[in-house]
């Protein structure tokens, strides 16, 4: 089996997902000098960084953090892109687990009990064949001890894609669909929820003021990168 597979490895080498650079012995899906280059914020260990500042005066969240900074053309876009456009699940599964890592290293985090993946509607999971924050969210239970609420968070109205929408107009485009199912077991626990990428916070914020329903909920937000504008 060793042999098949290092054969295939010759005819069809495993590629960096970020830079697209052929990987080589101990290295998985990214490649040493982009896990090295990447631009980490670091943003869970502060409290008033500025992904938290996407959402003063506006709810209230307990903490805020991405893992990566966002921008068009770099690394991190092209890893976002192999997961939410062609399928690479693992992409988001590995860069999850990173971020878990990160979390579990944090006093603002490392108390969260359960992970919320910001929900697709089910006609756009099942054209893209599964939630890519789903996915994300699989990666950071890997590392934190906390359950995967797929559940309690679902979103009630197909919408229109967001990515050529301004602020208010992506605001105004979610505003209203999202609701949550139950809201005992999540009662006075703190809750992560998790996107791929931040950009306006306007998804964001629709989902946590569903959830910001439920008693005595403490909201955290973790995403995989920050668009910074």
């Amino acid at each position: 089996m060793s042999l098949l597979k290092d054969f295939v490895g010759l005819v069809f080498p495993e590629v960096c997902a970020a830079c697209g650079s052929p990987l080589v012995l101990n290295e998985h899906l990214i490649c040493s000098s982009c896990l090295l280059h990447l631009p980490r914020t670091y943003f869970s260990r502060e409290r008033d960084n500025p992904v938290s500042q996407v959402f003063w005066g506006k709810l209230e969240v307990y903490s805020a953090t991405a893992l990566f900074l966002f921008k068009k053309g770099s690394g991190v876009q092209h890893l976002l892109h192999q997961l939410k456009y062609k399928g690479n699940r693992e992409v988001g599964i590995y860069l999850g687990a990173l971020l878990g890592d990160e979390l579990l290293e944090s006093e603002l985090f490392n108390t969260v009990e359960a992970v919320v993946p910001v929900p697709l509607h089910p006609r756009k999971k099942r054209k893209r064949g599964y939630n890519q924050s789903e996915v994300v969210a699989e990666g950071i239970c890997r590392s934190l001890t906390a359950c995967l609420d797929t559940r309690t968070l679902v979103r009630v109205q197909y919408s229109e894609t967001q990515t050529k929408k301004s602020r208010y107009k992506r605001w105004e485009n979610v505003r209203d669909i999202f609701t949550v199912t139950s809201d005992t077991h999540l009662a006075g626990k703190h809750v992560l929820l998790v996107d791929d990428v931040l950009t306006t916070g306007s998804t964001m914020e629709a989902c946590a003021g569903a959830l910001l329903k439920i008693p005595q909920l403490i909201l955290s937000i973790a995403c995989i990168a920050f668009a910074t504008h």
